[in-house]
C-alpha cells in the first residue's frame, strides 16, 4: 500500500505542481510588476505615492467581489476551462496596462484586471485539494505558492532590464515591460486546455489501479471530514471560522504587498543604482522568502503541526520591519527585510492548510474563495496606507511600523483562532485504512 502511494503521489506531484508553479508564477508577475514600474510610471503621469498605492491596490476590490462567483464557476465547469478562461483575459489586460494616461484610467485598468485573475489562487488551491491527500497539503501548497517568491527573484532583473528599454518606438520604459509581460499568459491559455486533467477519474496518464486508490483516499477523507463537519456552499460564507480566517490571511498579506509595491521605490532611494541593480537587490528577501517556503511547509508536514507555523513566520514579519525601519544603513535595512521576507512567504502554504483541513467539496470552493478574497483586501489596504504614511511623513519607516502592527494582529488572531486539530484528523485517513 505504501508503495502504490508513494508511486501516485510522486507521478501526479511531477504532473501538476510544475505546470501550476509557472501559471502562477506569471499570474503574480503580472499582478506586482506594477511595483517595478512604480517610480517612472508616477513620474512619467504625475502620480503621488498614495495615488499610486491606491492604484496597486485596487485590484484587491474588485477581487473581493469577483473570487467567490470564480471559484463557483471553476468547480461548476471544471479547473481546466476556467483557468484557461481567466488567463487569457488576465494577459489581455495586464497589457493593457501600458496604455493608462493618468490615475482615472490606471484605476479603472486594475479593477478590470481584478476581476479578469478573481478565482485563479483559490481555485487552484481548491483544485489541489481534488488531487492531493491532507498529509500532502502543506509542501504542495509550498511548491506551488513557491512562485510568488520565485517571480520576484527572476523577474525583478528581466523587470528591470525592460525599462531599460524606455524611449524605443517611442514608448517607455515600463510600457515596454507591461506589454512583454503580457504575452506569456495568453500563450498559457491554450497549454492550460490541452494539459489540466480536472479529476484523478479522468486521468489518462494514470493506470486504473492508480486512479482508484487515489480517488478512494480524497473520497475517504472527504466522508470523514463531513461525518465530522458538514456545511454547504452557502453557509459556508457566513461561517464564523472561514470569516475569521479571511482576516487572519488579510493580517499576512497586508504586510506582504504593502512592502512588494514600494519595496522598488524603497531599494532605488538607497542612490545610485540602476534599473537592473534595483531588481536584483529587491529579489533578495524574495529569496530568502522561497527557501523559507519550502522549508517551513515540509517541516509543518513532517510534524503535522500548523498553529506555531503559522505564528511564527509572523513574529519574523514584525522584527524584521520594526528593525527594518531602524536600520542605521541601506544594507542592514535589507538584511532586515530579508528576515522579514521569510516570514511573508513561510507563514502562507502553512496558513492555507486550516481552511482546507475544515472545508470540502462545494463549500471549500466557495469558503476557500471566501478567505482569500477577504484575505486579499490587504492587497488593497496595505499599499494604500503605506503610500499615504510616505506622502505625509516624507519616509519609508511609518509604513514599515504599521506593516509590522498588522502581523501582530495576525499572531493575536491565529493564536485565538489556533487550530481544531479534532476536525484534522477527522480529514486524515491513516495509512491501515487506506485502499
Amino acid at each position: 500500500m505504501e508503495s502504490i502511494e508513494r508511486q501516485v503521489m510522486a507521478k501526479v506531484s511531477w504532473r501538476l505542481v510544475p505546470f501550476l508553479m509557472f501559471c502562477y508564477f506569471i499570474a503574480y508577475l503580472d499582478r506586482v510588476n506594477i511595483g517595478f514600474a512604480g517610480a517612472s510610471m508616477s513620474k512619467d503621469l504625475g502620480l503621488t505615492a498614495a495615488a499610486f498605492g491606491g492604484a496597486a491596490g485596487i485590484f484587491f476590490v474588485a477581487y473581493f467581489f469577483f473570487e467567490v462567483p470564480s471559484n463557483l464557476m471553476l468547480e461548476r465547469f471544471g479547473a481546466r476551462k476556467w483557468i484557461a478562461r481567466i488567463m487569457f483575459t488576465w494577459g489581455i489586460i495586464t497589457g493593457a496596462q501600458a496604455f493608462v494616461v493618468g490615475e482615472t484610467s490606471l484605476n479603472i485598468i486594475r479593477l478590470l484586471l481584478g476581476v479578469a485573475e478573481a478565482g485563479f489562487f483559490p481555485g487552484i488551491i481548491f483544485y489541489l485539494t481534488l488531487w492531493f491527500p491532507s498529509a500532502y497539503r502543506a509542501r504542495i501548497c509550498g511548491l506551488f505558492m513557491f512562485a510568488i517568491p520565485i517571480s520576484t527573484v527572476i523577474g525583478a532583473p528581466i523587470s528591470g532590464l525592460l525599462l531599460n528599454l524606455d524611449g524605443m518606438g517611442g514608448l517607455h520604459g515600463w510600457q515596454w515591460m507591461f506589454i512583454i509581460e503580457a504575452i506569456p499568459a495568453v500563450l498559457l491559455t491554450f497549454a492550460v486546455l490541452y494539459y489540466l486533467t480536472d479529476r484523478p477519474k479522468e486521468a489518462k496518464w494514470l493506470t486504473e489501479e492508480e486512479k482508484t486508490w487515489l480517488q478512494q483516499r480524497l473520497d475517504d477523507e472527504r466522508a470523514n471530514r463531513e461525518s465530522a463537519h458538514h456545511m454547504s456552499w452557502k453557509q459556508s460564507l457566513m461561517n464564523p471560522r472561514v470569516i475569521a480566517f479571511g482576516f487572519l490571511y488579510m493580517a499576512a498579506v497586508i504586510p506582504q504587498y504593502g512592502l512588494s509595491f514600494f519595496l522598488p521605490q524603497i531599494v532605488k532611494a538607497f542612490g545610485g543604482l540602476g534599473n537592473i541593480e534595483i531588481g536584483l537587490i529587491t529579489s533578495l528577501p524574495y529569496a530568502v522568502g522561497s527557501v523559507g517556503m519550502i522549508l517551513w511547509s515540509r517541516h509543518s508536514d513532517t510534524t503535522g503541526e500548523r498553529k506555531w507555523h503559522t505564528a511564527i513566520p509572523l513574529v519574523f514579519i514584525v522584527v524584521g520591519l520594526i528593525a527594518a525601519a531602524m536600520a542605521p544603513s541601506a544594507v542592514t535595512k535589507m538584511i532586515w527585510l530579508c528576515v522579514a521576507g521569510f516570514g511573508f512567504f513561510a507563514v502562507l502554504p502553512v496558513f492555507w492548510t486550516l481552511p482546507t483541513a475544515y472545508l470540502s467539496g462545494a463549500a471549500a470552493a466557495a469558503g476557500i474563495a471566501a478567505i482569500n478574497s477577504i484575505g486579499n483586501l490587504g492587497g488593497f489596504f496595505g499599499p494604500k496606507i503605506f503610500g499615504i504614511l510616505k506622502d505625509s511623513t516624507g519616509s519609508d519607516n511609518a509604513g514599515l511600523y504599521f506593516l509590522a502592527g498588522c502581523a501582530v494582529v495576525g499572531i493575536v488572531l491565529v493564536l485565538t483562532l489556533g487550530h481544531n486539530p479534532t476536525l484534522e484528523r477527522a480529514g486524515a485517513v491513516r495509512p491501515a485504512t487506506a485502499r
